[in-house]
């Protein structure tokens, strides 16, 4: 029996071909190649129907999509603020968030300089613009950020370089106690507001926040948001002492699950893909 060859499977996944599509077997070679031909010209017809469709249709990506529905809710139902703060940060915003060269992040982060680097997270910034602006408005704060961060990852189907984050942090906001709820409640409506109705909420670890503190939003098992909450031992460094909750989410990963994409690279920053389709067709 005969099998794709590499190329083969590396130009049908480009083209979304799906696992079984790309494991097919077959009696010789020549019925292979015949296979392999249809197969391609069937996957670039559905490519091109797909930015036809981008074009006389939304005219957005995936990816803005749902960076604007999260958008509304925050603004619209939840009465969450819209910040923008810097993408380069300087080298002492992570110390504070006890990011030093020991710290499994600190060999991911990309150095501008010995001072500066571009922000491998939103949580540096927030902290620093809630600490300002509770002393302007008092208690609530409630900000948001989107936009994109920067990471040294493996180049694997569930990972980039360069990613959209949307953080949202609410402070002075939930009594002690309460914070977890609170995040499992703002993870309800957030799917909600996404159309998304298969998901699980996990309790887990943080790199950065340390363990019970945490909640996770798993779409067929993989990771698309992370709660955190505070009191926490890192708030003491940014000047915030009331009880804060907070989300992250990941845009490309929440793009990729709700379109069933195999690979994570289709809904990123990208010149190869655009809203999910091969571009080099």
């Amino acid at each position: 029996m005969k099998e794709f060859s590499v190329a083969q499977k590396q130009r049908l996944s480009e083209l979304n071909a799906d696992e079984e599509m790309i494991g097919r077997s077959f009696e010789d070679v020549k019925e292979r190649e015949k296979a392999f031909k249809l197969l391609e010209k069937e996957l670039i017809e559905a490519n091109k129907d797909a930015l036809f469709a981008l074009r006389d249709g939304s005219r957005r990506p995936i990816q803005l999509e749902i960076e604007s529905a999260l958008v509304r809710w925050l603004t619209e139902e939840e009465g969450f603020t819209q910040v923008v703060t810097p993408i380069m940060i300087p080298r002492d915003m992570l110390a504070k968030m006890t990011i030093g060269e020991d710290h499994p992040l600190f060999e991911q982060v990309f150095w501008v300089d010995n001072k500066k680097c571009l922000r491998p997270m939103l949580a540096p910034n927030l902290y620093d613009e809630m600490r300002s602006l509770q002393k302007i408005w008092g208690n609530p704060v409630r900000i948001f950020e989107v936009g994109p961060c920067f990471r040294k990852e493996s180049q694997g189907a569930r990972h980039l370089n360069e990613f959209t984050m949307l953080n949202c942090v609410e402070l002075g906001g939930v009594k002690e106690g309460e914070q977890m709820a609170k995040l499992k409640e703002m993870a309800v409506h957030a799917m909600a507001a996404l159309g998304i109705d298969d998901y699980e909420l996990v309790g887990d670890d943080s790199v950065v926040y340390g363990s019970e503190q945490t909640l996770d939003v798993l779409v067929d098992g993989m990771e698309v948001a992370s709660g955190a909450y505070g009191p926490h031992f890192l708030d003491d460094q940014w000047g915030i002492f009331d009880p804060w909750v907070g989300f992250g989410f990941g845009i490309e990963r929440l793009a990729m699950m709700k379109k069933k994409y195999r690979n994570i690279k289709r809904v990123g920053r990208s010149l190869k893909y655009l809203n999910g389709a091969r571009l080099n067709i």
